[in-house]
């Protein structure tokens, strides 16, 4: 803690001093392009100069796609995968390129304006936290980021960024309706006048749900607020709140799909949990206070002061578990840009340190009314990252770039089980220090194309709950002392290339080779749960993406993953591992129709898949499926109101289809929506 306190003293003097301000307008002419990306470098970047795959989702993009929440923007990106255990996003996880298993969600980074969101427990974020019209854009940067970020950011990057206020005052407000009893209504403003900018959205989202016993409601806003104190120093101040009632209608067997794949079951075996009383409610506080100081030809400082509560009420009627949770992060991000010529050439060097510390209890009890406790968690992950990473221009058109990073990570605490003393555990602690080494290329040529390759190492530090077992499980190992860290190496090299001006193919090929990745195993005599690092795993990859701009009249996008994850060694050697589809696509087409309307049909492939648990690859598979969408867009002009109307059809075929499903003995999956129909509209002024 210590430690921490000195560098904010450090990077707060600096703020604070004064420095000349007549290079900020030069400074600021940097940033004047046309796309940008923020978390490629943790600095504001042209997307080609980025060592990597990037993605940018504008506001614009996600009102026009009909979208009611984030994982159905995502959804649609190359070498992206959404599972869910309810066909809603309030239980969807992700996975990014290919890593597969129950916990892909772990090597994904998600950050909402720069803080973190990914849980220290066992568990994926829930995304309807996330109102879809508090979004400017959502970018996505894949491949590894461990060097800027630390743990989790292994497969990719996802930076949610709220909306700021600029201009004159906009006021919006849109509604949503659809099957299944949807009903999506959204409000904001934004703003800017003399020194302030302002923000301020609201939105409420509720579905009954496609199957049984999966409604979802969520109700969540926010404001944004920023000043700018004088030519160096700007302040900001980002806060958001939601609230998240779900319910969970667990698996079915085959035979129950057939006869009806809407309802819900009581449970029948360990992996099949359902019951009348699962359900859960969540409640979430994000804020962000940023400082930001310009020092011309001294650099670019910025601290931010992070906070994030989350409140979890579990009910597992079907596991006879009953949990409160309160989990509070509470983290310090310094970092310091510096952009200067050496001998001519352009070189930006960014250094900088993360704090977290997350609290984290969870009282757990035999009773949906909290009557009788049995047992309570306190425990605490900390950690502190430092990094440095530096871009120096080789060439004009040749960019090389190197970073590393080292980072200390603790967790400690006490659980104490009111029925089986061996289970409890007084004040243990793990403690993990890890690396981060990285190296790219980036090849520039023509106004907007490039080449990339990059070299990295990577990491993921357990979870709180795989390291020690708080959940009502009999554990093996309460507390695991000898779980180690995941790591591992990423190659990757790709290309942007635009053959023509409004034609863009991009091309990305990588291999990631990891060891200790950490499964769940019952091992004999004994049967009771342990968290294991398992043997080396190898995931392959190649992800392709198109579009075609024809103004006035047409946009053809698409992309195509191809993925391919293995055991490498060990009982499994060669083994593909679960819930990896090798190839998924999308493709689509927005025509542009005279009086405007605009129309777009897509399509999405994705092949079979082998279920949960099927380590010997023998069992029978999650089926591949293909999905119709057909949307229909009107924006007529009125003046300075800005109106749209739309209509969209998913899964116009009523496709039959599961995105997860287990084997255990038994074959269990979760029923993903049949047809269903959207409609909405939206006002700007």
């Amino acid at each position: 803690m210590k430690k921490v306190l000195v560098l904010v003293l450090l990077f707060s003097v600096f703020i604070f001093s004064p420095v000349q301000a007549e290079d900020k307008k030069a400074g600021d002419a940097l940033v004047t392009m046309e796309e940008v990306v923020v978390t490629a470098t943790r600095d504001t970047q042209e997307t080609r100069k980025a060592p990597a795959n990037v993605s940018v989702i504008t506001a614009e993009e996600i009102s026009n796609s009909g979208a009611t929440t984030v994982t159905e923007v995502l959804d649609k990106l190359e070498s992206i995968q959404i599972r869910t255990f309810s066909g809603n996003s309030s239980q969807s996880y992700i996975d990014i390129r290919g890593f597969g298993g129950d916990m892909p969600y772990g090597k994904t980074l998600v950050m909402l304006d720069g803080r973190r969101l990914n849980r220290a427990d066992m568990a994926s974020i829930n995304w309807m936290q996330l109102p879809v019209n508090t979004i400017e854009k959502i970018e996505i940067v894949r491949g590894p980021g461990s060097v800027l970020y630390g743990d989790a950011a292994i497969g990719g990057v996802i930076n949610i960024i709220t909306k700021k206020g600029k201009g004159a005052p906009k006021f919006n407000a849109s509604f949503l309706a659809g099957s299944y009893g949807l009903n999506n209504e959204r409000i904001g403003v934004t703003g800017a006048t003399d020194k302030w900018n302002y923000a301020v959205t609201g939105e409420n989202n509720f579905s009954f749900g496609y199957r049984d016993r999966s409604k979802y409601s969520a109700q969540g806003g926010g404001f944004d607020l920023g000043y700018s104190a004088n030519d160096l120093l700007n302040i900001s101040l980002g806060v958001s709140f939601n609230k998240v009632d779900y319910q969970m209608p667990g698996a079915l067997t085959k035979s129950q799909i057939e006869e009806d794949r809407r309802q819900y079951q009581p449970a029948s075996g360990l992996w099949s949990p359902a019951h009348s009383d699962d359900d859960g409610s969540d409640k979430y506080t994000n804020v962000n206070l940023g400082l930001k100081s310009f020092g011309g030809s001294w650099g670019q400082m910025e601290i931010n002061f992070l906070y994030g509560k989350k409140d979890l009420q579990g009910n597992m009627a079907s596991w006879y578990v009953y949990s409160n949770t309160n989990a509070d992060t509470y983290g310090i991000t310094p970092k310091y840009i510096l952009s200067k010529d050496i001998f001519g050439f352009n070189n930006k060097m960014i250094v900088g340190a993360d704090y977290y510390n997350e609290p984290y209890k969870k009282d757990i009890f035999s009773d949906r009314e909290r009557t009788v406790q049995s047992g309570t968690a306190d425990l605490t992950r900390e950690s502190l990252g430092c990094y440095i990473r530096d871009e120096f221009s080789i060439l004009k058109n040749l960019i090389f770039s190197a970073g590393y990073r080292f980072e200390q990570t603790s967790i400690k605490g006490s659980y104490l089980d009111s029925y089986v003393s061996s289970n409890n555990f007084i004040n243990n602690k793990n403690n993990y220090n890890a690396e981060a080494y990285e190296a790219g290329l980036t090849f520039l040529w023509g106004r907007q194309s490039k080449v990339f390759a990059k070299y990295a190492t990577v990491y993921r530090i357990p979870f709180l709950d795989e390291v020690a077992s708080f959940s009502g499980w009999a554990a093996k190992y309460p507390f695991n002392a000898d779980l180690e860290k995941e790591k591992g190496i990423s190659m990757e090299a790709g290309t942007e290339f635009y053959p023509l001006e409004n034609l863009k193919i991009g091309l990305t090929i990588f291999r990631i080779d990891m060891e200790e990745e950490i499964v769940p195993t019952y091992p004999a005599p004994d049967y009771l749960l342990v968290q294991v690092n398992t043997d080396k795993t190898r995931h392959d990859g190649v992800e392709v993406s198109l579009s075609y701009l024809w103004p006035k009249y047409l946009k053809v996008f698409g992309n195509y993953t191809y993925h391919k994850a293995t055991y490498e060694d060990g009982l499994y050697n060669k083994k593909e591992m679960w819930l990896v589809p090798k190839h998924v696509a999308n493709a689509g087409v927005e025509i542009y129709l005279p009086y405007n309307l605009t129309v777009r049909p897509e399509i999405q492939y994705v092949s079979d898949a082998f279920l949960s648990g099927d380590y010997d690859n023998n069992a029978e598979k999650l089926e591949s499926y293909t999905l119709l969408n057909f949307y229909l867009n009107y924006k007529p002009i009125f003046g300075k109101l800005g109106l749209t109307a739309f209509v969209g059809v998913e899964n116009i075929a009523d496709v039959k289809y599961s995105s997860y499903g287990v084997n255990y003995g038994t074959s269990y999956y979760y029923p993903m929506p049949g047809i269903t129909f959207k409609g909405g509209l939206s006002i700007e002024f």
